[in-house]
């Protein structure tokens, strides 16, 4: 889980410094559609990979009690 999460944290800092350039530097229109259109879903899904990579305290304590045994 720790490479999930920091995949997320280096897509999260790469989509932040990607759309603070098209904000604060104004490039061409052209330049600016292009961030937008890949780079903030692409922030919007790192944080669904911080959530994953997390997981929630009731699935931790089901994984130590009952390990996977598969099917």
């Amino acid at each position: 889980m720790d490479k999930l999460k920091n995949i997320g944290w280096l897509l999260f800092i790469i989509s932040v410094v990607a759309i603070s350039y098209a904000l604060i530097l104004n490039p061409a229109s052209w330049i600016v559609y292009t961030i937008s259109l890949v780079f903030i879903p692409l922030a919007i899904i790192s944080l669904g990979l911080f959530s994953m990579a997390r997981g929630r305290k009731e699935d931790e304590e089901g994984k130590r009690k009952e390990p996977f045994i598969g099917y």
